[in-house]
């Protein structure tokens, strides 16, 4: 069988899910699929790529359709966004965050931050920086809380959140300050 570049993202998102980002490997994928390896090179030029892929979709997964008026509300709704779509998935917030670091994907909620920072006057400094907090708060937080739920043998728990809320409150209250609002 031939498989559309979708549907091996959809497959590796399914093998991250069940065994984890240490064990979504082209061999194991190909597996799963019942072809050769090589046959996966045809969609990713390498396994970088692949993790480039299934971060993006994994993100374009947790984009809702709704219209925020403020540039605080952007920062809040892309925030909450990317949370729950690196929860959504076993070691989600891993995955994300290398392809983050590396350069090779999950750029979007970066540069829509970087946006609403300058749309609500931020200078290119203060936008950049403002915005790479905000990546780094929720990266951190969601790693931690996607650790505890693997070290407690949970992890389906539900996301409540009320810690992250309260920290990202308190993120968004110190650049509301920097901006004068």
């Amino acid at each position: 069988m031939r498989y559309r570049r979708a549907d091996v993202v959809d497959r590796a998102i399914a093998v991250l899910d069940e065994h984890g980002l240490d064990a979504l490997s082209m061999r194991k994928l190909a597996a799963d699929l019942g072809v050769q390896p090589s046959a996966l090179y045809h969609h990713f030029a390498n396994k970088d790529a692949l993790l480039a892929a299934v971060a993006d979709e994994l993100l374009a997964r947790g984009r809702r359709a709704t219209e925020v008026v403020t540039w605080e509300a952007e920062l809040r709704l892309a925030c909450v966004e990317l949370r729950d779509a690196m929860l959504a998935c076993r070691d989600g917030a891993a995955l994300v965050a290398l392809v983050h670091a590396l350069g090779i994907g999950a750029q979007e909620p970066l540069g829509r931050m970087y946006d609403a920072l300058a749309r609500a006057g931020a200078d290119e400094h203060l936008a950049r920086i403002g915005a790479r907090t905000l990546v780094h708060f929720v990266f951190g937080h969601v790693a931690d809380e996607q650790l505890q739920r693997q070290a407690r043998g949970d992890a389906s728990a539900s996301a409540e959140g009320g810690d992250f809320h309260l920290g990202l409150s308190l993120v968004l209250d110190g650049l509301r300050q920097r901006l004068g609002d």
